[in-house]
């Protein structure tokens, strides 16, 4: 059944970018639950829909940690991306990420893009040039840049700290800020020394910057709706707005990356957040040239939404750095949404790649070869959308034998099955005396489930769509468990046949909404079903008419056995062991008495509230129910949390910690976290069945 009406195709051109992946390393399942398989899953759609849809993405191949690694490793910066572009190209390729283009910045077609578009903001006023005094390696006869200077932190003492922030604590740094910092060049110690550098003045775009984060406004015009954004994200956003955008040099002293074209600009290159987010441009510019497209269409027409999806790292660069460039530049449109998504964790830590705290796609895809549906399936099941999620192995072990063996696969197969033991295969005729209000109450739900996806898809609610997807497999497993046909078969033939021709209209339906999220095993599906090019409208509950065929259908998933998994844990921890020496607690700190513990009164609290403090990037502001009363305490890890993922909580409280005033706010408390090797933080969560203000001895 097929509409002419195009209910579900969206109204304007959508142009989509995922983040460029960094080409200095593999792709892990953090980056692909955060920032790709998201566009993935909104461009599939998109296009069973009929939408006019672009989504791009690309290698980001330039940068300090580029050359860094290249020095590291005794090659070329070239030879570094050439390898990463390739094995990123595969990963991607394996797991199912359909992009329109891929592209690469290191491409003289970018080079020239992005230098193009410098020389556009250079010459209409958009920089500012200043002489600042910069570190500069006299040994190696260079200009340091962020990455290339290591030192201690002045914030929390650790050694080992780059330019740019502390891996340990997560404090942006700049390179002045260090203690006793050394080149990672030579390993000597680097002097000051004066440098031009072009700088982005983002103070002077601070106002219309909190129209168009706020309110949605742009030029005094509505440009999207801001409450379709991740609270997150905008929390973020006003976070920096508030604080006070400083200027950030846009160019670099490098020799590696689009060099800056101007007259007496040698050694120099633009920022990488300049250049990287330009590739987006280039890309789309890349598949036009071979579709025999106007790229225009997408960037330059106000027929067009551009939406980013990236990890909440990137936030600042696509909603604040990158908008400004596109205002100044004045030609492109600027992004209606960025639905940035959280971290992913893994086994109760950060995926950390330099500890080899990861699961690489290319090993998956080598460990469970023809198995990329089960890992997107557990990814978009977990996806952290608005807080920070977790990825197990045992709890993918249960997802895909619980859910994906257990419900959608064991309904398909049974209505293949039973198909073609009573009807040859072929769909039955009903006949309506035997219909009841059970297969309406089938039919609507299949009648409402294809708005109902659609709507949390475009509102990049993806965890919501594949559940509301899978609910439809759910209802057809139960439907068909409860009527039992295979028992009314010799008793009432007709009733058997409504049963029949209900489920394969459920089984049909499921390999059409399910196909932005497991794309192989629907396609199966519908080969089995005989549904060619399928579209999202026709998703239906009279989706196969009365003497269609049905083909046949292998086992569509194994069941992991606990074995697996744990071998996969095993191999996981055995790396991370081999790739980073052993973390060295810290040492005891004096002792104290008896009498002077029993001084400190720590409670149970629960979190009732919390936000932001104003211009103060690691403070947030808790509302906390002791018990005995609500108070505020403030706690120094906006860096960790956002605030909506601490309301609710309960924590452990010092709650009779003298009172001080930060940033003219009392505190009244301290909340206690557990710091691990690595500087993240965790809370120190009382057991379930602790309430507010019991007393912890």
């Amino acid at each position: 059944m097929t509409s002419t009406s195009r209910p579900f195709r969206h109204p304007r051109r959508l142009m989509m970018t995922s983040a460029l992946p960094y080409a200095n390393g593999p792709i892990h399942i953090g980056h692909i639950a955060g920032a790709y398989l998201p566009g993935d899953i909104r461009a599939r759609f998109e296009r069973m829909a009929g939408s006019e849809v672009l989504w791009v993405c690309g290698s980001d191949e330039h940068g300090a940690a580029i050359t860094l690694r290249a020095k590291k490793d005794g090659v070329t910066p070239r030879e570094i991306v050439d390898q990463y572009h390739a094995e990123m190209q595969e990963a991607f390729a394996g797991i199912d990420m359909a992009f329109d283009h891929y592209s690469r910045t290191s491409s003289d077609k970018h080079h020239q893009v992005a230098q193009d578009f410098f020389l556009k903001l250079l010459e209409s006023g958009s920089f500012e040039v200043k002489t600042d005094a910069q570190f500069y390696d006299a040994e190696a006869a260079q200009f340091l840049a962020d990455r290339y200077i290591t030192g201690t932190c002045p914030k929390c003492d650790a050694a080992g700290a780059y330019g740019d922030q502390c891996e340990k604590c997560g404090s942006a740094l700049s390179p002045t800020d260090l203690i006793d910092p050394k080149s990672t060049l030579s390993g000597a110690t680097p002097v000051l020394k004066d440098t031009t550098l072009w700088y982005l003045p983002m103070g002077r775009h601070e106002d219309w910057l909190r129209d168009y984060i706020d309110s949605g406004q742009f030029n005094g015009e509505k440009h999207h709706d801001p409450r379709a954004w991740k609270s997150h994200v905008n929390g973020q956003c006003r976070s920096w707005i508030d604080g006070g955008l400083q200027s950030r040099a846009m160019t670099r002293d490098l020799d590696w990356g689009v060099p800056v074209p101007v007259e007496g600009a040698d050694g120099k290159v633009l920022y990488v957040w300049l250049d990287a987010p330009i590739g987006y441009i280039t890309s789309t510019m890349e598949w036009a040239e071979k579709s025999g497209q106007n790229w225009r269409n997408w960037w330059q027409s106000n027929d067009a939404e551009l939406i980013h999806f990236i990890g909440k790292d990137n936030i600042v660069f696509h909603c604040l750095i990158f908008p400004i460039l596109l205002k100044e530049h004045g030609d492109f449109n600027l992004p209606t949404n960025v639905p940035a998504n959280a971290f992913m964790n893994l086994e109760g830590d950060k995926i950390s790649t330099s500890r080899n705290w990861a699961v690489w796609v290319k090993d998956y895809l080598s460990d469970f070869p023809g198995k990329s549906d089960e890992l997107r399936y557990v990814l978009t099941s977990i996806m952290p959308e608005q807080k920070d999620s977790e990825f197990t192995w045992s709890d993918y072990r249960e997802r895909v034998n619980n859910e994906l063996a257990d419900v959608l696969g064991n309904f398909i197969n049974r209505v293949i099955v039973l198909t073609k033991k009573y009807y040859e295969s072929e769909v039955p005729p009903i006949d309506r005396i035997k219909w009841t209000a059970d297969e309406d109450a089938i039919i609507a739900a299949l009648d409402s489930a294809p708005g109902e996806v659609a709507e949390l898809i475009r509102r990049n609610r993806f965890r919501d769509a594949l559940q509301t997807a899978m609910g439809v497999a759910r209802l057809g497993n139960k439907y068909m468990t409860e009527q039992e046909p295979w028992k009314l078969k010799k008793t009432d033939e007709e009733r058997t046949a409504v049963i029949l021709n209900t489920c394969i209209q459920v089984a049909a339906n499921c390999s059409l909404l399910l196909e932005p999220f497991i794309p192989q095993t629907a396609q199966k599906m519908q080969a089995a079903f005989g549904i060619k090019n399928a579209q999202w409208e026709q998703a239906s509950g009279a989706m196969l008419q009365p003497g269609a065929v049905l083909g046949d259908l292998p086992i569509l998933f194994e069941k992991v056995e606990e074995s697996t998994v744990d071998a996969q844990v095993e191999k996981l921890r055995t790396s991370h062991a081999s790739a980073a020496p052993a973390a060295a607690c810290e040492p005891l700190k004096p002792m104290m008495t008896f009498d002077d513990f029993q001084k400190m009164d720590l409670r149970v609290g629960e979190v009732i509230a919390c936000e932001r403090v104003p211009k103060a990037d690691k403070l947030l502001q808790l509302t906390i129910r002791t018990g005995l009363d609500e108070r505020t305490v403030l706690s120094g890890i906006a860096e960790h949390f956002e605030p909506e993922e601490v309301v609710g909580r309960r924590v452990t409280l010092l709650a009779n910690l003298a009172p001080r005033k930060i940033r003219g706010v009392e505190s009244q408390g301290m909340v206690l976290m557990a710091e691990s090797a690595d500087g993240s933080l965790r809370f120190v969560t009382p057991e379930e069945g602790t309430a507010a203000g019991d007393t912890i001895r």
